[in-house]
């Protein structure tokens, strides 16, 4: 049986990448050890975690997470607010397999993708 996944994505730098996910996301360090060249972090029910690569090229990664959520609206103000770099698709939209998503940048350049179904969304605003 599965019970959990937790991606792993590429960072050049830790403090930078802890910095990003628990000032600006509002994510918490997960874990009491500070291991040498890895992070966790978590936020309500989703750990990321990230491994030390020095050497990454932002231009060339291509690290992905997609993030469901049941307040869409509140994390995209969030992303505004706080001006978090968004690809050029990434604004808030409602896509035609009945997603509403936006998708945000970190500084490492891996793409963090929010979605919340459009029935749930509705469901949220009574």
């Amino acid at each position: 049986m599965l019970t959990d996944i937790n991606p792993k994505l590429p960072m050049r730098d830790k403090a930078v990448t802890r910095d990003f996910y628990l000032n600006t996301l509002n994510f918490q360090e997960f874990g009491s050890a500070d291991y040498n060249g890895y992070l966790m972090v978590q936020k309500d029910n989703i750990q990321i975690h990230f491994f030390e690569f020095k050497d990454l090229d932002p231009k060339e990664n291509y690290g992905q997470v997609y993030i469901r959520t049941g307040n869409i609206d509140e994390w995209y103000q969030l992303a505004l607010d706080k001006k978090i770099k968004m690809p050029d698709a990434g604004y808030l939209q409602t896509k035609q397999w009945r997603q509403k998503e936006f998708s945000i940048l970190d500084p490492d350049n891996n793409l963090l993708t929010f979605g919340e179904n459009v029935n749930e969304t509705m469901n949220n605003k009574k």
